[in-house]
């Protein structure tokens, strides 16, 4: 049995996430998938909008998904060693070098494939980002909540 292992934060889950653990999933048997630990969110890249346990509970209910763990704090590499995958399907814009990566866990005794996954080119909606830019102008020009009374008026 082959064992993936895919990372990510999946803070606000889009298309792009999804595709990348199907082509995730494709390599192997078994699909883990590793929940960035809040702290290392808030280093890396943002303060997550969802706590790292409800991020984990969305992922790991996707059909695509046989297992979803937490991320550790701090030594990200700790998680590799617990699961001992097989391949490690990192997602086209992770800032990691596969290679590496691949030395390093040499280093630590185990002996992983790194293989870089492929970019969606779906909608424009396809990364969190971007969902969150939508969402911001569809607030700023009230279009986000159309045909409701606005809240003002309900308090009133």
């Amino acid at each position: 049995m082959v064992r993936v292992m895919a990372t990510g934060t999946f803070d606000i889950l889009h298309l792009g996430h999804i595709k990348y653990l199907e082509e995730a999933k494709k390599l192997g048997d078994e699909l883990v998938v590793v929940i960035a630990h809040d702290e290392n969110v808030k280093k890396r890249k943002h303060s997550p909008i969802m706590p790292q346990e409800t991020r984990r509970k969305i992922v790991e209910s996707l059909k695509v998904v046989d297992r979803a763990v937490n991320g550790k704090k701090g030594d990200m590499l700790e998680i590799v060693e617990e699961i001992k995958p097989d391949i490690i399907a990192l997602g086209y814009d992770q800032d990691v070098d596969e290679r590496e990566l691949e030395r390093e866990l040499r280093k630590r005794g185990l002996n992983v494939k790194v293989v870089r996954c492929s970019k969606y080119e779906g909608d424009d909606l396809n990364g969190t980002r971007r969902i969150i830019k939508k969402i911001i102008e569809k607030l700023e020009t009230k279009e986000l909540y159309v045909g409701e009374e606005n809240e003002e008026d309900r308090d009133s």
